[in-house]
This record gives structure tokens, C-alpha cells and sequence, in this order.
């Protein structure tokens, strides 16, 4: 069962080798200026998240103009469409376009939009040397206009040095209000290009650590999970979730939670 593999980089649409999910998937789009790809969602919603580029995208009647406008991820937020089940769409370039596709079982009947900059929440997460800026793009809090059935996504930026989805967090079973059952992935980029960062994953079968770099990714569909960029580089992730609702949450580490609690102290203390 594959958990870490390399993103084909080529253009066209780019799959990953190895899924261990049941219900997520992930596909790196990447089209010439006027390159077009069309396809249908069939029984899945999908999300088309911009990383680089602008496109027009067209979902059964509407058509959605100049989407993007970002050169890359580490350069503002982003914008993305939401294709939900039983949709054709066709996303045409303008310009070099890089666009990542996450998908989901779906049976939500709902029309395709657009989630713009304005709809993004961005903030900070942890603290100290475990700090990082997110963007959510779509997930519950906040966002009643943007239904979905399963798809959570988002973005993490750990700077320099720094670790993140720390302490380490699992979301493998069913038990509200504790902990929520959600297969996660993370796709991963790194400024420069040329740089690195660190991956651990474990769970009861395996504690492993993978080199991050650019257009790698990791699928956790259980286990515990964290990641650390090297020093001089900044690692970005574009993070998505599926379950069988949106509702979040996660169970740290047990040996390690006591980080999480230091979190207001170290604020407080300007950290």
C-alpha cells in the first residue's frame, strides 16, 4: 500500500501511482496557454483548486472566466471551483495553467461555483517554532454558502525551519466529539524549488519519514502525521479530507499533546 509517492509533472492530467483511500483522490492538472481538458465528475464532487496560473472553467451551463491569477502557491490566495456530481466540465488555460483536482463520493445535487479570494479565511496556527499560515478554502466554519458532502481543503505554509500539524494528529475513527474519522491527504510544493522538508508518518504498523519536495504527497488514511521544513525553504500543502461528514476532529499524539498546551503561554509571550 502506497503512502508517499512523486507527482508526475507533465502536461496533461497527472496521476498518482499508488491510493490506498476509499474515498479520496488527487490529480495535478497542467496545460500550455489554450490548453484545454475536459471530463465529467460522474459520482464524485471535485474540487479544482488554481496553484498557478488562470483558466476559464466551464461546468454544464455556467462558464467561469479568469479563475487564478497567482503565479504560484506561495504568491496570495487562491482561487478554486467546486464541480459537484453528475457535472461535464472543461477547464481551458489562459496562460500556463497548474491546477489540482480533489475529489470525493458525492450525491449532494448543487450547482458549481466559484470560491474567490474574499471567501478564503487566512490565519495562523501553533506557535514559536511550530507556527504556521493557513488558508482555508473550503470547509464548514464560516462558509454556509459553500455546501459540499465530504471534501474539506485548505493550505498550510511552514516557514523556514519550522514544523507543522504539530503535535501530530490522527483522525481514524469514529468518535465525536473526540476524534472524527477522515482520510487526508497532503500535496506538497517547496520555495525555492531546489529545497526540501521532512515528513513523519506512523501509525500501529509503521513509523516512517519521507523527504518532502516539490509535487510529492502524502496519503494518511489513518495514522499519525507531521511535517518539518529545512532550514532556508518554505514547504506548502494543499491539505484535503473526506469522511462521512464534514464535521473535524482530531486525537494528537498522546506523548506529544502537551506542546499543543503551550500554545497561549507562548503567544503571550510573543512567540
Amino acid at each position: 500500500m502506497s503512502y508517499f509517492e512523486s507527482v508526475p509533472a507533465k502536461e496533461g492530467l497527472n496521476k498518482v501511482a499508488g491510493n490506498p483511500f476509499k474515498l479520496l483522490d488527487f490529480q495535478l492538472l497542467i496545460l500550455p496557454d489554450g490548453g484545454s481538458y475536459s471530463a465529467a465528475t460522474g459520482s464524485r464532487e471535485v474540487l479544482l483548486v488554481i496553484l498557478g496560473g488562470k483558466a476559464a472553467v466551464k461546468a454544464g451551463s455556467k462558464t467561469f472566466a479568469g479563475i487564478g491569477g497567482r503565479p504560484n502557491p506561495f504568491s496570495g490566495r487562491p482561487q478554486s471551483v467546486y464541480l459537484p456530481c453528475g457535472a461535464e466540465y472543461a477547464v481551458t488555460a489562459q496562460g500556463r495553467l497548474e491546477a489540482a483536482l480533489v475529489s470525493a463520493p458525492s450525491e449532494l445535487k448543487t450547482d458549481p461555483y466559484v470560491i474567490g479570494p474574499e471567501k478564503i479565511t487566512s490565519g495562523v496556527w501553533g506557535a514559536a517554532n511550530f507556527s504556521r499560515n493557513f488558508h482555508q478554502i473550503l470547509t464548514v466554519a464560516g462558509q454556509p454558502d459553500l455546501p459540499a458532502q465530504r471534501l474539506i481543503v485548505g493550505e498550510t505554509y511552514t516557514p523556514s525551519g519550522n514544523w507543522s500539524t504539530f503535535p501530530p494528529h490522527k483522525h481514524e475513527k469514529e468518535d465525536l466529539p473526540r476524534e472524527a474519522f477522515h482520510e487526508e491527504l497532503y500535496f506538497f510544493k517547496v520555495s525555492p524549488p531546489d529545497g526540501f522538508g521532512l515528513t513523519r508518518y506512523y501509525n500501529n504498523e509503521v513509523d516512517t519519514g519521507f523527504v518532502v519536495r516539490d509535487n510529492t504527497i502524502l496519503m494518511a488514511p489513518n495514522g499519525f502525521h507531521t511535517v518539518v521544513s529545512a532550514p532556508g525553504y518554505t514547504t506548502y500543502y494543499l491539505w484535503a479530507l473526506a469522511g462521512n461528514h464534514r464535521t473535524q476532529a482530531t486525537a494528537d499524539d498522546p506523548a506529544l499533546a502537551w506542546v499543543g498546551r503551550t500554545v497561549p503561554m507562548l503567544k503571550s509571550l510573543g512567540h
